[in-house]
């Protein structure tokens, strides 16, 4: 089999994410036990672990709309643009949602437990990220219209979508680190 035969190849696809759902279950579940137990430290783990999650998640907020713009000019039902779907599918379902979950779930316990949610810089945070995750939506969407060939948006479009993440980030972390509110 061809490297790009196996690129587009379902059957690798879906043990891929089959895979990646069994690695994302097993780190939900040992996640939630560390939740529970409580042990030392723990606040201080699960803030990178939410870290880490934080940045797969931006790393796939900012290749997807990228993909996009080349997916938008490729001519439709072409190798190319069957190549983009299985790129675009895999990056939202096994690297940009279930980091998305991660750090919301982590995330929330850590605003919780570190902060009790008070402080408006925070609820700023929180609301950057409603924004984030409603994006992330957006691009689901426009996801499964490219995998039905239906391409209504222009390349322009999506690189200046492309930059809604971004601006996103920095407001984000700078309510985290610098807490102006």
């Amino acid at each position: 089999m061809t490297d790009d035969a196996r690129q587009t190849d379902t059957r690798i696809g879906g043990k891929a994410a089959a895979r990646a759902r069994m690695a994302l279950l097993a780190m939900c579940v040992a996640v939630g036990a560390l939740m529970v137990w409580n042990p030392p430290g723990l606040y201080e783990w699960l803030k990178a672990v939410h870290v880490i999650a934080v940045i797969s998640w931006m790393a796939g907020m900012l290749y997807l709309p990228r993909l996009f713009v080349y997916h938008s000019d490729s001519t439709v039902g072409s190798e190319q643009s069957e190549t983009f779907k299985v790129m675009e599918a895999r990056l939202y379902k096994v690297i940009i949602t279930p980091a998305m979950m991660i750090a919301w779930i982590v995330g929330l316990w850590l605003a919780h437990v570190g902060f009790g949610f008070s402080g408006i810089w925070l609820w700023l945070k929180i609301a950057a990220v409603l924004a984030l995750s409603a994006v992330h939506g957006y691009f689901g969407r426009s996801l499964r219209r490219f995998a039905a060939d239906h391409r209504d948006k222009t390349a322009r479009h999506w690189r200046m979508v492309n930059e809604i993440p971004t601006v996103l980030m920095v407001f984000i972390v700078v309510m985290v680190i610098v807490k102006p509110f």
